[in-house]
């Protein structure tokens, strides 16, 4: 039909299908659980639709509304959130709830996509930066008051869309830098291990020889180093400060870091609990899976929260390394699928937006699979589409429907 050119059928097919298999699998975890999701799913369906006969430009037009809401929701979490599995970051309605963060993640990509798609807007232009910079700090600075720290992570997706309009990947290599000393001081913080001072040695020695090199073989002006200096200076004194800080942080926040340390089985009774039988259940699964609904660990309810954050762990039991294997092929397509469709488009609005959502996707799905098989600590972030949860699936839905709109309008325009 005429009326249906330009929507990507491929994109819309696997927005469907991991909806309808994460259904199942919620189901089969928890069956009351399961019959909401497919009303959320159905409810999402509807909400599409009524995106796709919007005007293009309302979400454009709307964006600054859109986004100082959804900072408004974040901080109206401080005075009237009600606090669940012991963060206080959602609003709860009789029987519903409803996470805002999901929803100011859509805020944010639409006024960066507004914000960048200026004409006046130039990445290497200071002020441009800032404002840019601004526009995700602000919800993020928000997030981490509250604090999320997991949801705060997706917030380097932005960052990702600014990388492909011109910002410097010096920005990611410092934050590379940054997260490495401060995990690796805190492995060193222990009696059987080399002094921590000894690290901190390491990285002045090592800044000062690149420093040297800089002046001495490429002949640079010291000068034009000093913001490199400062940030050697800076890893250093994180060296120090890193463990004290780390100290103060909540035991369970502590735990969930030292796992990846010490392993989970020293921790089989509190952070390294879920993680544990994770594990077994993933690896259980063999080369074909147990069956749907024949999963001893999900069926014996021993991982908690399963339909949630370790919903994957139920993939890798019942439908094993094959099972588990096309649904990572699915994602991998759907978000490389956003990615090409969002560097062919013809503005610079749908471009970024589609690169936020793209990347949104992305490090919510890597996280969440690194999380669950222990390459990552536990930090409450869901399965795109696939875990349980309303206000997730609704949020992710909307920028998937917003998304096809305007590259529908985009493949149709005369322009």
């Amino acid at each position: 039909m005429k009326w249906a050119e330009g929507i990507d059928k491929l994109g819309m097919t696997l927005y469907v299908l991991l909806c309808v298999f994460a259904v199942l699998n919620i189901y089969s975890v928890k069956e009351d659980l399961g019959q909401k999701q497919l009303i959320f799913f159905g409810i999402s369906c509807f909400v599409g639709m009524i995106i796709f006969f919007m005007r293009t430009k309302f979400f454009e037009n709307m964006s600054a509304i859109i986004y100082v809401g959804g900072v408004l929701l974040l901080i109206g979490l401080f005075p009237f959130g009600t606090e669940i599995l012991g963060q206080k970051n959602w609003y709860k309605f009789g029987g519903f709830t409803m996470q805002p963060v999901e929803f100011a993640k859509i805020g944010t990509s639409l006024m960066l996509a507004n914000y960048v798609s200026n004409q006046d807007f130039n990445i290497n232009n200071q002020r441009s930066l800032i404002t840019s910079l601004a526009i995700i700090a602000i919800p993020g600075a928000v997030v981490l008051m509250i604090p999320d720290v997991g949801s705060l992570l997706v917030f380097v997706a932005f960052v990702i869309a600014l990388y492909r309009e011109g910002l410097s990947g010096k920005l990611f290599l410092v934050g590379t830098l940054f997260a490495g000393v401060f995990l690796i001081a805190n492995y060193l913080n222990d009696p059987l291990k080399i002094n921590l001072w000894y690290f901190t040695i390491i990285i002045l020695v090592l800044g000062a020889i690149w420093v040297v090199f800089n002046v001495a073989m490429l002949h640079k002006n010291i000068y034009s180093l000093l913001p490199a200096i400062g940030i050697i200076v800076l890893l250093a004194v994180l060296s120090v400060v890193s463990p004290i800080v780390f100290e103060k942080l909540p035991k369970h926040q502590q735990e969930r870091v030292e796992v990846l340390y010490k392993g989970e089985r020293e921790f089989r009774d509190t952070s390294g609990y879920n993680l544990l039988y994770s594990k077994t259940a993933i690896g259980s699964g063999g080369m074909m899976g147990k069956g749907y609904k024949q999963g001893s660990v999900t069926q014996g309810k021993f991982v908690p929260e399963q339909e949630t954050d370790y919903i994957f762990c139920t993939v890798g039991e019942e439908w094993g390394f094959l099972g588990s294997s096309i649904l990572i092929l699915c994602y991998a397509i759907f978000i490389g699928r956003i990615y090409y469709l969002a560097e062919n488009q013809k503005s610079t609005f749908n471009r970024v937006f589609g690169y936020c959502f793209a990347s949104i996707l992305l490090i919510h799905f890597v996280i969440n699979l690194g999380m669950v098989m222990g390459l990552f600590p536990t930090v409450g972030i869901p399965l795109p589409f696939f875990s349980y949860g309303g206000s997730s699936l609704l949020a992710f839905s909307i920028m998937t429907f917003i998304f096809f709109k305007l590259n529908y309008a985009d493949k149709n325009s005369l322009v």
